[in-house]
């Protein structure tokens, strides 16, 4: 199943899709839009033009597994899409995930503007890996993963 995943930022969101197999995730881009609507239309046009068969949220909970605003606003933007795409929307626990992504591009030496230019959809790819192997795991399970 192609499964594109979604690391919501503030001024930028990163974009992860993995192959039918869902053996690979791989960064497929960033979208630099505010307006939750038009970011939500966008990602829409991103599902149908991939032929995603479901979307992954990247949930943003703090350390101790609580839920801030960001995370609020996760939870908003997936029901959002819930109600414009014709696929599962999921949510996908992300602490940590920007951080190994900073990781990721350290060891390859991307830094100043390439580093910002990709940190998004390479924390999507991180998003989109740790729900791959829940899947992986959990072959039984629903598209959605109980844990969100």
């Amino acid at each position: 199943m192609i499964i594109l995943a979604v690391d919501l930022g503030a001024a930028r969101t990163g974009l992860a899709v993995c192959d039918k197999n869902e053996v690979l995730a791989s960064p497929s881009g960033v979208l630099a839009e505010r307006n939750r609507e038009k970011l939500a239309q966008a990602v829409a046009r991103e599902v149908r033009a991939r032929g995603a068969e479901a979307v992954v949220v990247g949930l943003p909970r703090n350390m101790d597994g609580s839920e801030g605003e960001s995370a609020r606003n996760a939870r908003a933007f997936a029901a959002r899409l819930r109600e414009i795409v014709a696929v599962p929307v999921a949510l996908q626990d992300e602490r940590g995930t920007t951080i190994t992504a900073h990781g990721y591009l350290d060891d390859a030496g991307a830094y100043g503007k390439k580093r910002r230019a990709v940190v998004d959809a390479v924390a999507a790819t991180v998003i989109l890996d740790d729900y791959l192997s829940y899947r992986r795991n959990h072959p039984e399970a629903p598209v959605s993963p109980p844990r969100e």
